[in-house]
């Protein structure tokens, strides 16, 4: 008769759970979910200096807003320095674009400026693939800004 070796086990007190497993204390979770949301926020890149859909002009800014891809209200803004007396006419509008065309520009309307500024707005039937930007005419010359994609 042969007698079977004797079951080696890890010193110390056996588990009381299935597969060792421990809880962890709410306190403990908490502080771990805090640590988390933190290295989350500290990883995130600054916002742009500039805010997206606005370029700076020589005597103002430019800056179109809107739902970018998706259809909806599309608002056109144009902000005299301080500096420049006056108040000028400007049309103000958007231009779309995709992988295969550059389309014409499409307006708000024409509008003078009051106190350095004028927003003026429209619905815009965008698609998910198009890139836009704001347009401005004044004089014959047209200013543009940065094309915005999403």
């Amino acid at each position: 008769m042969t007698v079977p070796a004797p079951r080696r086990t890890a010193p110390g007190r056996p588990p009381d759970r299935p597969y060792g497993r421990r809880r962890v204390s709410l306190p403990a979770a908490v502080v771990a979910a805090l640590c988390l949301i933190a290295a989350t926020a500290a990883a995130t890149p600054p916002a742009p200096a500039a805010p997206i859909g606005c370029g700076d002009l020589v005597r103002g800014r430019l800056c179109l807003r809107g739902p970018v891809g998706t259809v909806g209200t599309y608002t056109a803004g144009y902000q005299r320095d301080g500096s420049v007396p006056g108040e000028i006419t400007v049309r103000l509008g958007y231009q779309r674009r995709n992988s295969r065309i550059t389309a014409f520009p499409g307006w708000f309307g024409t509008g003078r400026t009051r106190g350095g500024s004028l927003r003026l707005s429209g619905r815009v039937e965008m698609l998910p693939d198009e890139c836009i930007r704001g347009v401005m005419e004044h004089a014959e010359t047209v200013f543009v800004t940065k094309w915005s994609c999403d």
